[in-house]
């Protein structure tokens, strides 16, 4: 090597290490970490047939609601690892329906976990066992998520658990709803909340007026009623749902919202949403992965005519049990004592 070749290659690696501190490492999955710095960020993350809600505010301090299903367990750990996070400061299981809690306890098991708020609702089922197990094993305990409650969190940030009101027979009646405001702009997070929860509320005066609404049980129609659409006002509403039996989000949801002159955004349209407020404006994103709405329409309409569950197990798997007469997938034949009601 001459002279020359030796100071031209010197020069350059003096270059190379000047720049190579500006360089930015992208995260092992390839997820974007949108600079969210003193803003409030609510992310709906898209985990199919199912809801996980993660929320980070201004100071970096976080809420996880819901976690999807068992089969979500890794995506559920490679989002918030994409985030960035190493906790948890606020984890709320909405019911103990599979869909919703079924990649918690991965989360809790590779996050420090804050406080744990669950309403006071048992299920038998493995994947509800599991949660309450990896709680066990940190020697974590849990507060009892209800209507009522404000929860010490940002200091700028109000979060009040709105419901359950009561108890109900119905699990998705007693998820925990959950009311954020930031400056000029709530949110509303329902979980599976149905209509006897959403009167309870409405009864209550607590002030539902929000700017996001994350619509009740995946669009059924058993949530998210006119009534309820007229309190609230929402401009923007989301659907967390994926490929399904039971005919989610329903057209007469659909049809609800759009009298109302919502704007709708759905996860299984546009992967995850998120929404980012300063407080006074209000940014919207979401994975580029949209679909044709006609060909989601006619998938929707095949979907409800599918057959009916086979087995309490397909129905419990599903986080379903039990079953009523009027649900999507209800089979009179294993509604043994004939009351409308299967697999209890």
């Amino acid at each position: 090597m001459t002279r020359l070749q030796t100071r031209v290659l010197c020069l350059l690696m003096g270059i190379i290490l000047i720049l190579l501190p500006a360089c930015q490492i992208a995260p092992a999955n390839n997820d974007e970490v949108v600079d969210t710095a003193g803003k409030l960020s609510v992310h709906f993350i898209d985990v199919g047939q199912g809801a996980s809600q993660l929320i980070i505010g201004p100071t970096g301090k976080t809420i996880l609601i819901d976690g999807g299903n068992n089969s979500e367990e890794a995506k559920m750990v490679a989002y918030l690892q994409s985030q960035r996070l190493n906790k948890i400061d606020i984890l709320i299981a909405t019911h103990p329906d599979a869909d919703h809690v079924g990649g918690l306890d991965a989360v809790i098991r590779h996050f420090d976990i804050g406080k744990i708020y669950m309403p006071k609702v048992q299920s038998n089922t493995k994947t509800f066992e599991d949660v309450l197990t990896a709680i066990k094993e940190k020697s974590l305990k849990i507060s009892t998520a209800k209507a009522g409650l404000s929860l010490e969190w940002e200091q700028d940030v109000e979060v009040l658990m709105i419901a359950p009101v009561s108890v109900y027979e119905d699990t998705n009646e007693m998820s925990a709803v959950v009311k954020l405001s930031y400056g000029n702009h709530p949110f509303l997070l329902t979980g599976d909340a149905e209509a006897e929860s959403e009167n309870d509320i409405m009864k209550s005066g607590v002030s539902l007026k929000a700017d996001v609404l994350l619509v009740g049980h995946h669009g059924s129609n058993s949530s998210t009623s006119s009534e309820w659409l007229k309190k609230i006002q929402p401009k923007y509403a989301v659907i967390q749902s994926g490929t399904n039996n039971y005919g989610h989000p329903t057209n007469e949801v659909l049809g609800r919202l759009k009298k109302q002159g919502t704007v709708v955004y759905r996860t299984d349209q546009l992967g995850n949403i998120l929404f980012v407020t300063d407080g006074t404006s209000l940014e919207i994103d979401h994975t580029d992965r949209l679909v044709d709405a006609k060909a989601t329409d006619t998938a929707s309409d095949k979907l409800t005519q599918q057959s009916v569950f086979e087995s309490c197990a397909a129905v419990r798997e599903a986080g379903k049990a039990p079953i009523r007469k009027d649900d999507p997938g209800y089979n009179a034949k294993l509604d043994r004592d004939g009351d409308g009601i299967a697999c209890e």
